[in-house]
């Protein structure tokens, strides 16, 4: 199995554990969470920390993560309070692009330039 395979089907076993780590799909106060994956572009660390960071301590979101290797993000929260779409303008918003949202020029190009993928 060649090395980009490999990370692969690691990530999806990753992404799987998370999810079905996330038990019955309550959180602690029995609010229902839901759960959700999408591809964002991103290159490094950096990245990282600020395509999370456009999530933290947002309303209806638990737990966010996204994984450089694959771009996917996991996220856990209330449909009640935020849907997928406000989490994919709000990643955009920092300059990064998802399949449906495209961060503005204008944010992108602040980007540092190991930040500046390739946009799709």
């Amino acid at each position: 199995m060649k090395k980009a395979q490999l990370k692969l089907v690691i990530t999806a076993l990753t992404v799987s554990l998370v999810l079905l780590g996330c038990g019955n799909g309550f959180d602690k106060q029995g609010v229902k969470n839901s759960n959700t994956t999408f591809k964002v572009y991103g290159n490094c660390g950096m990245c990282e920390k600020r395509i999370e960071g456009s999530l933290k301590g947002v309303s209806g979101i638990s737990y966010a993560d996204w994984d450089q290797t694959s771009k996917m993000i996991i996220i856990s929260y209330e449909s009640e309070k935020i849907s997928i779409d406000e989490m994919k303008v709000k990643i955009a918003g920092v300059g990064y692009d998802t399949e449906s949202h495209r961060a503005k020029e204008s944010v992108y190009s602040k980007l540092p330039k190991c930040c500046q993928y390739e946009r799709p």
